[in-house]
């Protein structure tokens, strides 16, 4: 992030414009919705500037900018549309302290200006880092549709009223309150009769939620999917967003961490494979003491949480301190990494069964059916098995399996960095050593890549 995205106080702050064509006009349209004192120069003014400065909104000096012209400025703008004309006027606004904008030129610039959706006091800014323009348009339009013209009123009236709300107890109440009254209560009290409908409203909310009683802590056990925050369920961002506490794995992606409110307390109880790990009575722990304070848990697990996850060790946990819980399914690896390879699960003539294992687990991995799996036609989903992948050989081969079965090895799947290995049960260790995959990633036996996934895979390699 190249430009860190504020709201600057601009009432009674002084703005100072240079330019009077077009594009010193679409600035100004934008200017004259704030509370600023905006000042202009220009020699040859467009008749809309000549007047707005009649009507009092902005002052307008007919000259050229002139060094002092500046002087105790918030902000300024080069719009005379003139590379050397906008170069002078800059570096004169710069000189004299002013945070400085050249129309079009985002490298000699220090702010950018966003596209806006206005509902004010509701503002919605949306940049791009001057990347691109047609899709902050495009973003623009779509929030202009999704946003009720009621929207700036109910903020406005909400505003006057904070102090009034501040008898409420911070936290979870509080937050129920302004939900209640901008997706409830507000708008209906706006429909029916205005303004003074919506001030009674607001009345009779303080008093039914300063009656309310605290509510219990509940857990939800998300699943965050493989890592691509487009693959998250509508049910796992509801939670994220009424989260008062994220207790996340190591594998969940930061895109998604990004998605629970500012307010939530995040906690890192990542478990590594062979690897320094938290405690699972620790997390439990984590769990209970949370919830059971009132908050709203969501304990966020990579994948699907009933897919290797250790659900049923933390629901225990919870049902003991008899706190209410629900599971919020998610996308497993497997399924992300097998449409990845543009194959199947299971397929007709195949294999109408498949096998989901955890390469962690090298104990557990003694007492399983390995002569049944070596069968030809069989395929197995084996999650977090790069380490013991020469163990699985072994097991596998030495049961009949042949060598020249196909094994593929998803990394990061679904995620930009997702690489792909393609390989047999006989060069598996060696492939994968070769390859250094240092991310999640999740073993196919059985399974190859289709032949265009392939060619996808070869091609990046060569690009590396």
């Amino acid at each position: 992030m190249k430009h860190f995205p504020i709201f600057l106080s601009v009432e009674g702050q002084r703005i100072v414009l240079s330019g009077g064509g077009e594009a010193a006009l679409a600035k100004l349209r934008l200017l004259l919705k704030t509370e600023a004192d905006l000042v202009v120069f220009a020699p040859s003014p467009a008749p809309e500037i000549e007047t707005w400065a009649t009507e009092g909104r902005l002052t307008l000096h007919r000259r050229a900018l002139a060094v002092g012209d500046t002087r105790n400025t918030a902000l300024f703008y080069a719009a005379d549309e003139d590379a050397i004309e906008d170069a002078r006027t800059a570096s004169i606004a710069h000189a004299e302290g002013a945070l400085v904008n050249i129309v079009d030129n985002l490298e000699d610039s220090q702010f950018i200006t966003p596209a806006i959706v206005d509902r004010d006091p509701v503002t919605v800014a949306i940049g791009t880092e001057g990347a691109a323009p047609v899709l902050a348009r495009a973003i623009k339009a779509d929030l202009e549709a999704k946003l009720p013209a009621t929207l700036g009123a109910l903020a406005r009236i909400g505003k006057a009223f904070r102090k009034m709300a501040d008898i409420l107890p911070m936290g979870r109440v509080r937050r129920d309150f302004w939900a209640d009254y901008y997706f409830n209560e507000g708008p209906r009290a706006l429909d029916r009769g205005g303004e003074a409908e919506v001030n009674k409203a607001l009345q009779a909310l303080v008093e039914k939620h300063e009656k309310a009683e605290q509510l219990p802590g509940h857990v939800a056990f998300v699943g965050a999917g493989p890592g691509d925050p487009e693959l998250l369920t509508l049910k796992a961002r509801k939670a994220l967003d009424a989260a008062d506490v994220v207790i996340h794995d190591r594998l969940v992606a930061p895109e998604i961490l990004e998605l629970a409110r500012r307010e939530a307390t995040l906690i890192d109880a990542g478990k590594q494979g062979f690897g320094p790990s938290m405690d699972q009575d620790e997390i439990n722990r984590l769990i209970v003491s949370h919830a059971a304070q009132g908050a709203q848990v969501v304990r966020l697990k990579g994948g699907d949480p009933t897919v290797f996850g250790r659900l049923d060790e933390e629901i225990d946990a919870v049902e003991a301190a008899d706190i209410d819980w629900h599971i919020v399914p998610g996308i497993t690896a497997a399924s992300a990494s097998v449409a990845a390879i543009g194959q199947s699960l299971t397929r007709r003539g195949r294999n109408s069964s498949i096998r989901f294992l955890t390469g962690h687990d090298v104990k557990g991995f003694a007492d399983h059916d390995w002569q049944a799996l070596a069968r030809p036609g069989e395929v197995a989903a084996i999650y977090m098995g790069k380490k013991s992948a020469r163990f699985i050989q072994g097991r596998l081969i030495m049961h009949g399996a042949d060598r020249a079965t196909p094994v593929t090895v998803i990394e990061n799947a679904s995620r930009p960095d997702q690489r792909t290995l393609a390989t047999t049960l006989e060069k598996l260790p060696l492939d994968l050593a070769e390859a250094r995959l240092n991310g999640p990633a999740l073993t196919f036996y059985g399974l190859a890549p289709r032949a265009a996934q392939t060619a996808l895979f070869l091609q990046d390699q060569e690009l590396a």
